[in-house]
C-alpha cells in the first residue's frame, strides 16, 4: 500500500491541484454572477455539480499517466524519457488548465457561455484572432500568456521530484494488477460520471432557465472538449437533441410555413423547391446585400438603442424599414446562411462550413447567376475566413474581392481595409458594371465593427473614450454607410438597384434567459429605385429576405427557399422567427417562443417585449408541433441534400 501511494503521488498532487484551479475559477465566476445564481438557488448545485465535471475532466486528462504509473515496472519509469514525458504531461495539464479559465472571463462576458465551439473554430485563424485580441485586449491578453508561462515553469518544478520519487516505488505482479484495474474502473466511472445509460453531458448538468448559469457548473476544458467532440462527430442531428418528427410531418409543416400554394412544390425528390412568381413584372433589378458585422439594434436609434445610427435612421424614412426582424444566431456564418440561402440554423456548423454544402447548395448568387448577373462577394478582409470564399465561388458566386483588391486603402485594421475602402470599391464596380449594361448582384459584408473596433481617425464625433470602443465602432459603421448612399444616389445605377442593409448578428449575445431572445433584434432596410417609404412591425425572419429580394426584383425562379415573401400583398400570416443559441433552439410566433434544449422536452414562453424578458407559460401542443418541424428541418434538409435547385 505505501509503495502505490508513493508510485501515485504525483498524481494525486495534480488532481488536487487541477481541482483546486478549477474551483477557484468558478468561485471567481460564482461571485460574478452572484445575482443570478442566487435567484435560482443555485449555489449548492454549481459547486457540487462542479466538483463532478471537475473530477470527470481531471479523469480524462490523468487516465495516461495513471495507467503508464500501474502498468510499467520502475525498471521502465526510471529511464530519463519516460520521466519527461510524464512531469511535462502532469504540467501542461494543469497549466492547459489555468489558461482556459483565465480566458474564460471575456469570453463568458462576451458570449453569455464558457468557451465552447466558436473558441475551437477561431483557432483555425491564428493572425486575424491574435491581432484581434493583442489590439482589442491586451492587458487580459498579455497577462494570461504571462501566468500560463510562469505556471508551466512553476509546474514542471513542482512534477520532476514527484515523479522521480513515484519511480523509486517498486510494485509486485499481484499489486500491478491490482492497482491497473482500479485505474481503469476509478477512470471509466470517472469519466462517464452517471450510471444511465448515456454518460455525463451539459444537459445533465444543467438545471435552470438562465443559460449562463448553467455553464458554471461545468469548467473550459470540460466545455471546449464536448463541442469539439460534437464538431468531429459527423452526422449529429438536431432530432437527435431535440427529438425526432416523420419527414411527412417536418416536410408538411415547411411548406404550410412558407405560404405558398401545393400546386407550387412541383419537384418530387426536393421538398421545397417551388416556383415563385415575382411581385415586380417590370424591368429586373440589380440586387446589392450590405451585411453589416455586429450592428444589433441596440445600436440603432429609430429602434430604441443608443443613438449611434443617424445615418440609418435617415435612410429608413426613405425606405422599406422593418422594426421586428430577428437574426437566426449570433455568428457571421449564422446570418450569411440565413439572408443569402435562406437555410433555418441548426445545432451544428452553419452550412458555409459544412462539406455537404460546399456545391449544389442553393444560394442567391446561383439564381441570379443563371439569369446572367454578376455575382461578386466584396469584403475587407481575407475571404478565407469562416470558409467564406470556398462557399461562395463553389455556389454561385463568380468573383470575390478581397483585402489583396484595395490599392492604397485608406485605413488597414485587423480585420483587413476599413469600411469607406469597401464601399469606394463596391460602388466603382457598380457604375463599372452598370455602364457595360450588365445586370449585378453585390453581397457587400462590412468588418469595422469588429473587435478590436479599429477604424480611421476624424471620421465621427466620438460617443465615448476610447476610440476604440464597441460603440464608436458602430457609429462609424454607420457613417461609412451614410456615405456610401450619398455616392450610391447620386449615381447611374441607382433607380436600378434595389439595397438591403441588414446585420448578421448582434454583438455580445447573452442573457438570463434560454435564448435572450431581445440579443437576436437586428435592423433591416429595403431602399433603392422603386421601393416606398413604409415602417414594417410584422415579425419577420432573415431567412425571409432573400424571397422578398428576389420577388421585388422582377426575378421569375424555382427555389427551396421557404421564407415569407413579404412583398406579396395577398399574404396574411402570423409573424414568426427562429433562433439558434448554441444547442438552444427557440421558435417565436408574436410573442409566444417554443425552446428547445438537448434531450429535454420543449419548453414555452411569453416574450415581453417592454421587458425584453421570456416568462414561462402553458405549453400548445400545435405550436410545439410546429416549432419541433422548423428546430430539425435544417438538419434533415442537408443531410437529404434537398436544398438545391
Amino acid at each position: 500500500m505505501h509503495n502505490a501511494l508513493v508510485r501515485f503521488k504525483p498524481l494525486l498532487v495534480f488532481l488536487l491541484l487541477g481541482l483546486l484551479i478549477l474551483s477557484l475559477s468558478r468561485l471567481g465566476l460564482a461571485l460574478y454572477f452572484h445575482q443570478e445564481i442566487s435567484e435560482v438557488n443555485g449555489w449548492l448545485t454549481v459547486f457540487l455539480q462542479g466538483l463532478r465535471v471537475d473530477f470527470a475532466s481531471l479523469c480524462l486528462l490523468l487516465a495516461l499517466p495513471a495507467l503508464l504509473l500501474a502498468v510499467l515496472p520502475s525498471s521502465l519509469l526510471k529511464p530519463r524519457f519516460t520521466q519527461v514525458v510524464l512531469v511535462f504531461w502532469l504540467a501542461l495539464t494543469a497549466c492547459f488548465l489555468l489558461f482556459l479559465e483565465l480566458s474564460t472571463p471575456d469570453f463568458i462576458l462576451e458570449y453569455g457561455l464558457r468557451p465552447n465551439r466558436l473558441f475551437v473554430e477561431y483557432l483555425a485563424y491564428p493572425q486575424e484572432v491574435f491581432s484581434m485580441l493583442f489590439k482589442g485586449r491586451p492587458v487580459q491578453s498579455t497577462g494570461t500568456l504571462l501566468i500560463s508561462a510562469v505556471a508551466a515553469w512553476a509546474l514542471i518544478r513542482l512534477a520532476t521530484p514527484l515523479v522521480k520519487n513515484s519511480s523509486s516505488a517498486p510494485l509486485g505482479l499481484m499489486s500491478h494488477a491490482t492497482v491497473t484495474l482500479v485505474v481503469i474502473l476509478v477512470g471509466f466511472a470517472g469519466i462517464r460520471s452517471s450510471t444511465g445509460h448515456r454518460p455525463m453531458n451539459p444537459a445533465m448538468i444543467a438545471f435552470s432557465s438562465n443559460p449562463t448559469v448553467n455553464v458554471l457548473p461545468l469548467n473550459s476544458f470540460y466545455s471546449v472538449a464536448h463541442a469539439t467532440r460534437d464538431m468531429l462527430k459527423v452526422g449529429k442531428s438536431a432530432s437527435e437533441l431535440y427529438g425526432s418528427l416523420s419527414e411527412e410531418e417536418v416536410i408538411n409543416q415547411i411548406r404550410l410555413s412558407s405560404h405558398l400554394p401545393d400546386y407550387a412544390f412541383d419537384h418530387p425528390d426536393i421538398p421545397t423547391l417551388a416556383f415563385r412568381q415575382s411581385s415586380n413584372q417590370g424591368q429586373d433589378k440589380n440586387i446589392v446585400i450590405i451585411l453589416e458585422e455586429s450592428l444589433g439594434a441596440q445600436f440603432i436609434g429609430s429602434l430604441g438603442g443608443l443613438p449611434l445610427s443617424p445615418n440609418f435612421d435617415r435612410l429608413s424614412e426613405q425606405g422599406w424599414a422593418f422594426s421586428n426582424l430577428y437574426a437566426t444566431g449570433t455568428r457571421s456564418i449564422r446570418g450569411i446562411e440565413a439572408i443569402l440561402t435562406g437555410f433555418t440554423p441548426t445545432p451544428n456548423q452553419s452550412v458555409v462550413k459544412q462539406p455537404k454544402s460546399q456545391q449544389d447548395f442553393f444560394t442567391l448568387a446561383e439564381t441570379l447567376n443563371e439569369q446572367g448577373y454578376d455575382t461578386t462577394f466584396y469584403y475587407g478582409g481575407e475571404s478565407h475566413f469562416d470558409n467564406m470564399k470556398g462557399f461562395f465561388l463553389s455556389n454561385g458566386f463568380s468573383n470575390v474581392i478581397e483585402q489583396k483588391d484595395y490599392v492604397e486603402p485608406v485605413f488597414e485594421g485587423s480585420w483587413g481595409v476599413s469600411d469607406e475602402d469597401l464601399f469606394t470599391k463596391a460602388d466603382e464596380e457598380f457604375k463599372r458594371l452598370h455602364a457595360e449594361g450588365k445586370p449585378f448582384f453585390g453581397f457587400v459584408f462590412s468588418s469595422s465593427n469588429h473587435d478590436p473596433f479599429e477604424f480611421p481617425d476624424d471620421r465621427i464625433e466620438l460617443y465615448e473614450q476610447p476610440k476604440n470602443s464597441r460603440n464608436n465602432a458602430a457609429k462609424y459603421a454607420d457613417y461609412a454607410l451614410g456615405t456610401f448612399f450619398e455616392k450610391a444616389m447620386a449615381a447611374p445605377y441607382w433607380k436600378d438597384t434595389i439595397f438591403l442593409v441588414i446585420a448578421d448578428h448582434d454583438s455580445r449575445v447573452f442573457g438570463s434567459d434560454l435564448v435572450p431572445i431581445k440579443h437576436f433584434h437586428i435592423p433591416g432596410l429595403i431602399i433603392g429605385g422603386g421601393i416606398e417609404p413604409q415602417r414594417d412591425d410584422r415579425l419577420v425572419s432573415q431567412i425571409d429576405m432573400a424571397p422578398t429580394l428576389l420577388s421585388i426584383a422582377g426575378i421569375d425562379a424555382h427555389t427551396p427557399l421557404f421564407g415569407r415573401d413579404l412583398s406579396n400583398p395577398t399574404i396574411n400570416f402570423i409573424g414568426r422567427a427562429m433562433m439558434q443559441y448554441d444547442k438552444n433552439f427557440a421558435y417565436m410566433e408574436e410573442d409566444q417562443v417554443m425552446v428547445f434544449q438537448p434531450h429535454k422536452p420543449a419548453d414555452q414562453f411569453r416574450f415581453d417585449r417592454v421587458e425584453k424578458r421570456l416568462f414561462a407559460t402553458e405549453l400548445s401542443p400545435e405550436l410545439a408541433k410546429k416549432a419541433h418541424a422548423h428546430a430539425i428541418w435544417g438538419s434533415m434538409a442537408y443531410e437529404n441534400e434537398w436544398y438545391r435547385d
